[in-house]
């Protein structure tokens, strides 16, 4: 039997909900760690986390940061126009699990701190970059599922061997014209496969420190600053979602305020399967589209987007059987 007969049938025996963190972040050409969830800390830029489950509800005060999120020791200068590219990842470093909703990035300013020892319930925060759905997709994908592309299961298995994580990054660029201090990052991703119903979205906050160099002299103005919580509200459009998994795919409104002014024309975020950063625009090329079969043919749409990936566990199996069989045939 072909390992390929083998392994096939694992990959759509039903997915079992598994939730992340950002597990590295690139500023420029510097790569930085985050921190596992409730382990020992170490030196980053990235809040750790204590829990890979996502905050949920609209008024939950973990909104800011994360599940009960610590001080990052610490900060790292960027110029303004500098790329930043996120990994996210599962607790176990496994591919991100969801693929249904939008990536969204805020900034706040630290004052006269470093951000080291910022409070982040004080944090009034700006948004200067989104994405949902991917402009002209006719299924509706999102730019979160292509965070979750794997290039082939043998890349997948080295990545495995040497502790690293799978998945691609989410890129965005920093406001060209901001003004230079001290700033939290908070980079969310919005799970909306079960906001169908009230309370069932579900929020991955992260805030990472860096201090912004240059002479530029942008900021909001002050009604293009929020609170988390008071950002969002549990009945705003763009969480609760009676109709996500409609075809064809309505439009999409994105809560909590609009782009600051001041950011002006910045380039789209992206996603990217290479070393980041990257520049490449992510497009509907690069989104497989799931033909349904034997096995697939009585399940719905949702159950194609959120149940098709398989968990941790299973995942590290499949990397496990790619290692053994390598393609050859018993």
């Amino acid at each position: 039997m072909g390992f390929s007969t083998f392994i096939f049938p694992l990959l759509f025996i039903p997915y079992v909900s598994a939730h992340g963190f950002v597990h590295k972040v690139w500023i420029g050409t510097e790569t930085f760690l985050g921190n596992t969830p409730n382990a020992e800390p170490t030196s980053s830029i990235v809040r750790q986390i204590d829990d890979v489950d996502p905050v949920k509800g609209a008024n939950n005060t973990n909104l800011n940061c994360g599940q009960d999120a610590q001080f990052a020791s610490n900060i790292t200068e960027a110029n303004p126009g500098d790329p930043m590219s996120f990994l996210w990842t599962g607790g176990d470093l496994s591919i991100w699990p969801h693929n249904v909703g939008p990536m969204l990035w805020y900034m706040t300013s630290c004052g006269d701190t470093d951000c080291t020892t910022f409070n982040s319930s004080q944090a009034e925060w700006f948004k200067v970059a989104q994405v949902g759905r991917i402009s002209g997709d006719p299924d509706g994908n999102w730019y979160q599922g292509l965070i979750r592309t794997s290039s082939n299961m043998l890349l997948a298995a080295a990545d495995w061997i040497l502790d690293d994580a799978a998945g691609v990054p989410a890129n965005m660029t920093l406001p060209t014209n901001i003004l230079p201090g001290a700033y939290l990052i908070r980079h969310e991703i919005i799970a909306l496969h079960l906001a169908t119903d009230l309370g069932g979205a579900e929020f991955y906050p992260s805030c990472t420190q860096i201090r912004i160099t240059g002479n530029g002299n942008g900021k909001p103005t002050s009604d293009e600053v929020v609170r988390f919580p008071g950002g969002y509200s549990d009945t705003d459009p763009g969480i609760l979602v009676p109709d996500v998994y409609d075809d064809p795919p309505p439009p999409y409104a994105f809560p909590g305020p609009p782009i600051a002014a001041f950011v002006g024309a910045a380039p789209t975020p992206t996603t990217s399967a290479h070393a980041p950063p990257s520049t490449a625009p992510a497009t509907a090329s690069k989104i497989c589209k799931l033909k349904r079969s034997s096995l697939t043919a009585g399940m719905s749409k949702r159950d194609l987007t959120e149940s098709i990936r398989p968990s941790g566990h299973l995942t590290s199996l499949m990397r496990t059987l790619t290692l053994a069989f390598g393609g050859r045939s018993h």
